[in-house]
């Protein structure tokens, strides 16, 4: 297979990385704005990230919306755009991890925008313009702090969809791994899994010559792989570092510029979280073992090179690698069968396929040629 090596990557997000990054934030908001400080249950009440960010915007207009869930629902959003546009808002501020994150990118085009929201996220309206983003990370997990995309689910529908909106790609996102030593173990362990995932999606497809981004996807993925190894350091600074900066890098652009992708893994679990509210990083690691044993031939390649430059294994097939991403994901205590997140419905499977079906995803093609038979097996295997 030749090399993809058309591709056009721009990526003006400014990040500021580091212990003393909030000390930025004053200089990277405009001094004239009207804020929207939007962020999601109260956890930076009680860790003193809301007090540095209130204080680096002294002078400036600030409303705060405060509520936004994990999977932010359009429900939630609307009333949040529905504020942006009563208080004239010009800059919305999110504080917080994925959700968050997302939600801001929404509330940011749904503001200018005088149709149904849901527009948007169906890909019914795609924005040309957008109110300016800016985002101070707690929870690295989904890299959507220095990208175009988003996810939003409408909760009267039980409908999670990803979209893009370039326009309402942050401006700038607040990295300071510090701000970590208060999240739990559950946040971490799916941060990790849902960073591992995003590399994988855009790495374990078909060889095409791309030593750059292979070795930049099998890096991200190995420092991943130490993270789980070494979980007992999470309090520690430069694992906090670590993972901080490996969940941005999974998913920034960087390493799916000019190689193929297939994104069927996302794309299925995100039934999960709409039907059950299972965390997203939980999700992947329940769909996505039984989705390579499915589709092995097609990947085979792919997932020997994964095993001995990401795992370490002498002469691995394929399945040697499978197990040890299996095994990966048991170390760090996550579900790899739904029946292991507490779903033990009989017709939990067919759910998940009707809704597949109900919104287009059944059959995604891809280099593997995904058809509804291929696809009804893959959620059999993680959820009968």
């Amino acid at each position: 297979m030749p090399y993809l090596f058309e591709f056009t990557y721009h990526n003006p997000t400014q990040i500021v990385f580091g212990p003393n990054s909030f000390a930025k934030l004053g200089s990277l908001v405009p001094a004239e704005a009207r804020v929207l400080l939007l962020y999601g249950g109260g956890s930076i009440k009680g860790n003193g990230v809301y007090d540095k960010v209130i204080a680096t915007l002294a002078g400036r207009e600030v409303v705060e919306f405060a509520g936004v869930e994990p999977n932010p629902t359009l429900e939630t959003l609307s009333a949040a755009v529905d504020l942006a546009k009563r208080q004239k808002i010009d800059f919305i501020l999110g504080v917080g991890g994925g959700s968050v994150s997302d939600g801001a990118k929404y509330i940011a085009c749904a503001a200018l925008y005088d149709g149904d929201g849901w527009d948007i996220v169906s890909g019914r309206h795609f924005p040309k313009v957008a109110l300016p983003v800016g985002i101070v990370l707690t929870l690295p997990a989904t890299g959507s702090e220095s990208n175009v995309g988003a996810v939003v689910t409408r909760k009267a529908t039980h409908e999670k969809r990803v979209f893009y909106v370039p326009p309402a790609r942050p401006r700038f996102a607040i990295l300071n791994p510090e701000v970590m030593s208060s999240l739990p173990d559950r946040q971490l362990e799916n941060g990790v899994v849902d960073a591992f995932v995003h590399v994988c999606e855009q790495y374990l497809t078909y060889p095409v010559g791309a030593l750059v981004q292979d070795g930049y996807a099998e890096a991200v993925m190995k420092a991943l792989k130490t993270l789980a190894d070494t979980f007992e350091q999470r309090r520690e600074t430069a694992w906090q570092q670590n993972l901080m900066w490996a969940a941005n890098q999974a998913l920034c652009g960087i390493i799916g510029v000019g190689v193929p992708s297939d994104w069927v893994t996302h794309r299925i679990a995100v039934e999960l979280t709409a039907l059950w509210g299972i965390d997203h990083g939980r999700t992947l690691s329940i769909i996505q073992p039984g989705l390579l044993r499915e589709l092995i031939e097609p990947k085979r390649a792919k997932l020997e090179q994964m095993g001995r430059n990401v795992f370490g294994l002498a002469d691995p097939s394929a399945e040697d690698t499978i197990a040890a991403i299996e095994a990966f994901y048991r170390s760090l205590h996550v579900p790899v069968h739904l029946r292991e997140a507490g779903i033990a419905e009989p017709d939990a499977a067919d759910r998940v396929l009707a809704a597949v079906r109900a919104h287009g995803n059944a059959a995604l093609g891809t280099h593997a040629e995904v058809d509804d038979a291929k696809t009804e097996r893959i959620i059999r295997r993680a959820c009968a």
